[in-house]
């Protein structure tokens, strides 16, 4: 008998997305296993930066798709947006600049 995985086991993906007219980024798409997987390739094939965070996938897995990051996420995730955003300046073909 196949023995079946805990979502707490399993690898876990969230995608942000941040727009002009948004007050904070949005959960754009979650997922366990197989479609964590999915997000993460379609986030490198992309150029998006993917970020290794296991404790703060697990928060930002308890909201809802397109729900706004809580206020007490705010400092961190601006943290990692601004390391991402200085790394692109300094490797720009490391990551690719999104254009609207």
């Amino acid at each position: 008998m196949p023995s079946h995985e805990s979502n707490r086991s399993r690898r876990q993906a969230v995608a942000l997305a941040y727009r002009d007219a948004d007050d904070a980024p949005r959960v754009v798409a979650q997922g366990y296993g197989e479609l964590a997987e999915r997000i993460i390739h379609e986030a490198q094939r992309q150029g998006i930066h993917v970020h290794d965070a296991p404790e703060l996938v697990g928060l930002l897995m308890q909201l809802d798709l397109d729900e706004r990051i809580p206020p007490n996420l705010y400092q961190v995730i601006a943290e990692i947006l601004i390391w991402v955003y200085e790394n692109s300046q300094e490797e720009p073909d490391g990551i690719k600049k999104r254009t609207k």
